[in-house]
């Protein structure tokens, strides 16, 4: 560190270093560095200086605080704003716990083959397909075969849950960026962080603020997550409705609510169903990494194969995972295409 001692003596503040010093006793590591630097008569040489790192820095002046101050910082100041932040959050995202409760709870109750048959029927509901049909009875059949069907129903009510508080966010939140680009210019650099920060770092700050064992811990964790394609394809959608059509219908004396209901967002549909697709997907991806935070379902026999080194255990639950995932993704396409075909038609009927 001679050449940021040597730095800091050019500048003349050695005094200021030194009155930030800490006068406690040194550790070995300290002593044999001073050592060192004592013996080195070769001088400060720019070539062998390290980077300007606080570490660094706080070694020639110990003025300057270390990295491990700055951390230390945002956790005492986390810390200090976590009770008032728990006294707003609780009341609001209470609905949130009795709706993931609830669901599990319908799981835990309701005999397994009602629970099937009502699946089944939302599934060629949603998709008009039999072959799709059969794809998702055959992969429930799988999933009862070994049993896991249990864990598995638990995983789809968990993501049908955060999926719909997902669309009941983001849409609005899509509509209201696409018709104001001050929102766009606010909301973008958000969803940048949320679509970029690693899925573990979403728990870091939730279990300081919720216990365990409630369940809007995880479920705020999957929606934070989840919610960013739904709110970008929102507002993709809306701005890409033609210019033409929006005149053509404030030529018909629509006003800017009516316009938005009657005529974008219908043209928008296909591309919010596809953000809706991949919100489905990234929330199940979330909640498999959740049940590090108590989040049930096939996840928690994943956690069990790593902690236990049961290889069969993480790799079935895994495969079972991966089905659900085609089985998700192939019926919400099909209900994309339906969608689209029935634009298509209302379109070359008019």
């Amino acid at each position: 560190m001679a050449f940021y001692n040597g730095l800091f003596d050019g500048l003349g503040l050695r005094d200021w270093c030194n009155a930030g010093a800490s006068h406690g006793p040194m550790s070995m590591a300290e002593l044999l560095k001073r050592a060192k630097e004592a013996n080195d008569t070769s001088g400060p040489s720019l070539v062998d200086a390290p980077f300007p790192s606080l570490d660094a820095l706080h070694d020639a002046c110990q003025a300057i605080p270390r990295t491990r101050d700055l951390t230390s910082g945002i956790e005492s100041t986390f810390l200090y704003l976590r009770v008032g932040l728990k006294r707003v959050l609780d009341p609001v995202t209470q609905p949130l716990s009795w709706l993931l409760d609830f669901s599990l709870r319908v799981v835990d109750v309701v005999p397994w083959w009602v629970l099937v048959i009502a699946l089944l029927v939302i599934v060629y509901l949603a998709s008009r397909s039999w072959p799709i049909l059969g794809l998702v009875t055959v992969s429930l059949l799988a999933l009862g075969f070994v049993d896991h069907l249990h864990y598995a129903l638990q995983t789809m009510v968990i993501v049908f849950a955060c999926t719909l508080i997902c669309i009941v966010i983001g849409i609005p939140v899509g509509v209201v960026m696409s018709k104001s680009k001050h929102m766009e210019r606010f909301t973008l650099p958000i969803l940048d962080m949320l679509q970029t920060l690693p899925s573990f770092v979403y728990l870091i700050p939730l279990i300081f603020l919720f216990s365990v064992t409630e369940s809007k811990l995880y479920g705020i964790a999957i929606i934070l997550y989840a919610v960013v394609p739904v709110i970008r394809l929102t507002n993709l959608g809306v701005r890409m409705v033609d210019g033409n059509v929006g005149e053509a219908a404030d030529a018909f004396g629509l006003d800017p609510w009516q316009k938005l209901i009657k005529v974008e967002l219908p043209l928008a549909l296909p591309s919010i169903m596809a953000g809706v697709n991949q919100t489905i997907m990234m929330s199940l991806s979330m909640v498999v990494i959740a049940s590090l935070v108590s989040a049930p379902g096939l996840g928690v026999l994943v956690l069990r194969g790593i902690n236990n080194l049961e290889l069969g255990v993480g790799l079935v639950a895994g495969f079972g995972i991966v089905l659900l995932a085609i089985n998700f993704d192939r019926v919400s396409k099909a209900s994309m295409s339906r969608v689209n075909s029935t634009l298509q038609h209302r379109g070359g009927g008019h």
